[in-house]
């Protein structure tokens, strides 16, 4: 069974499991393990397994289909919404994760998002070698192609644990935050204020 795994030429290396189990075999034996021993034994077989669910951002036929709806009322009201996300960080490959937070506004003569697509976006953004800041605007960007560019804007605030500064280095508490925002919320303060006010309040 092959495992692709696309770069970001969208070069496509091919490798199969066998490979990458030796590879994470060669990981354990690098670390003073035994990949014989009993309790390690299906170890690689796990972890390229997990790899191909947390790594599924690099395939494309993961990506989710992003409903839209006419915006029929004509309403250019805030939506917000907010959730879980987890992802790896590209520079020690250990976890971050935490909540997000995102608003938008739609256009009275455009397309409405469904809400329930935003996590699935955010999940399918986080599912490979990220930075948190890149992380925010993915997800912005694909929200917005799905409206074709028009809506009045988008925010969204990540908060985010970061084990590779919880775990090692330094040993903090790994906390980060990062704002992304774009239209009316990176021109106008009051909404932005008021898009702050509603994280507030979750």
């Amino acid at each position: 069974m092959e495992t692709v795994i696309t770069n970001t030429q969208d070069n496509k290396c091919k490798v199969t499991d066998e490979q990458l189990q030796d590879a994470i075999r060669t990981i354990m034996l690098a670390i003073g393990e035994d990949p014989e021993r009993e309790g390690l034994v299906e170890t690689p077989a796990r972890i390229a397994r997990m790899y191909k669910e947390i790594f599924r951002g690099y395939n494309p036929d993961s990506k989710p289909a992003i409903t839209t709806f006419a915006n029929s009322a004509h309403e250019t009201e805030m939506v917000f919404d907010s959730g879980d996300y987890y992802s790896m960080c590209e520079h020690h490959m250990l976890p971050f994760f935490g909540k997000y937070y995102f608003a938008y506004m739609p256009s009275a003569d455009g397309r409405i998002l469904g809400i329930s697509k935003v996590a699935r976006v955010v999940s399918y953004c986080a599912a490979k070698l990220q930075l948190q800041e890149r992380l925010c605007r993915e997800v912005i960007e694909m929200l917005s192609e799905a409206l074709d560019g028009n809506a009045i804007g988008f925010a969204i605030v990540m908060k985010g644990k970061h084990l590779c500064k919880s775990m090692r280095g330094i040993r903090n508490d790994g906390d980060m935050t990062v704002s992304y925002f774009t239209g009316a919320f990176k021109d106008d303060a009051n909404l932005r204020r008021e898009f702050f006010n509603m994280i507030q309040m979750q």
